[in-house]
């Protein structure tokens, strides 16, 4: 005699499956999707028209020889750019570059944000003028940023040389923005200074969203200030650690505004980040083909890293 039971037999319409619907239906939801379409067009245009056809037109790029100025057709050449990308020694350098600056940037800036919002969080007696004057280096440009701190680094009249001449830490003029060793470092602490307000407001967001009783059940049960952060708080925010740390890297690898203004990539290329060797090459040396090849390496590349560091970042959270 066989173990197995006959399969029921399912009945449209009986409990557990939705019954079919009727032509007048199908049609009433045809229509209310083509009308949500329709309200989402405004938005999704200027989408389409100023990111998607940009990333297109530069993905047609880089497979062929475009060049300024020149009078020749453009000629389809295949992987040609991504070959010569391969054996280019100076954006490797420059990826090596943007890696340590955007690992730095982002690490730096997360650790002090989550202190800051750890202590915007508490009940402080100013607290509200603390937040304002945290958010003050995120609503200013980039360009603006540069440019403050290209007049503190200054070697003859900034402040910082100034400062640390009184105190007897320095002697003499130091050249942080030309130095060869210094160049990298302080542009990060201008990056640090800059993008830290932007996580501080997220990860206070996180942690005024983690529940008020789990704090005060484990304070009840004799748990201490780190206890209480390592069970109750981080596993509440990580979600959104893993989501603003991503986007922090992502944002902090494509800067080019801020390193243009401080450094242009100089002194020697030490502070020549991808995103600035590509501009070099499209509108310095008008190779836009090898420009846009090297723009696609970059996605690539930053691509593949995010996924292996979610992914990581994921498999903790499932164990």
């Amino acid at each position: 005699m066989s173990l197995l039971k006959p399969r029921a037999k399912v009945v449209p319409g009986s409990r557990g499956t939705p019954p079919p619907r009727t032509p007048a239906q199908r049609k009433r939801a045809l229509g209310l999707d083509r009308g949500a379409w329709f309200l989402l067009l405004p938005a999704l245009l200027p989408i389409l028209i100023l990111s998607v056809g940009p990333l297109l037109y530069a993905v047609s790029l880089a497979f062929t020889d475009a060049q300024a100025g020149r009078t020749s057709p453009t000629q389809f050449v295949g992987v040609l750019n991504f070959t010569d990308l391969r054996h280019d020694s100076l954006f490797w350098e420059s990826f090596r570059i943007g890696l340590v600056w955007a690992c730095s940037v982002t690490a730096l800036q997360f650790l002090l944000a989550l202190g800051l919002a750890l202590l915007l969080d508490q009940n402080l007696r100013f607290r509200w003028l603390a937040r304002t004057l945290a958010l003050v280096p995120w609503a200013m440009p980039e360009v603006v940023v540069g440019v403050m701190w290209r007049l503190v680094y200054h070697q003859d009249a900034g402040i910082l040389n100034q400062t640390l001449g009184r105190l007897g830490l320095i002697d003499g003029q130091v050249g942080w923005l030309s130095s060869m060793t210094l160049a990298l470092p302080a542009v990060i602490v201008v990056g640090v200074w800059a993008g830290m307000p932007g996580t501080t407001v997220v990860l206070l967001a996180g942690l005024q969203n983690v529940p008020l009783e789990l704090r005060e059940a484990a304070a009840l049960d004799g748990a201490g200030a780190w206890r209480r952060f390592a069970t109750v708080t981080w596993p509440a925010i990580r979600p959104v650690v893993l989501a603003i740390t991503a986007l922090n890297f992502i944002w902090n690898f494509n800067s080019f505004g801020l390193i243009y203004v401080l450094t242009q990539g100089g002194p020697g290329g030490r502070t020549r980040l991808p995103s600035l060797f590509a501009y070099e090459e499209a509108f310095k040396y008008g190779q836009y083909g090898y420009a846009a090849a090297m723009g696609l390496a970059m996605i690539a590349l930053i691509a593949v890293l995010l996924v292996l560091f979610l992914r990581g970042k994921l498999r903790e959270d499932a164990r």
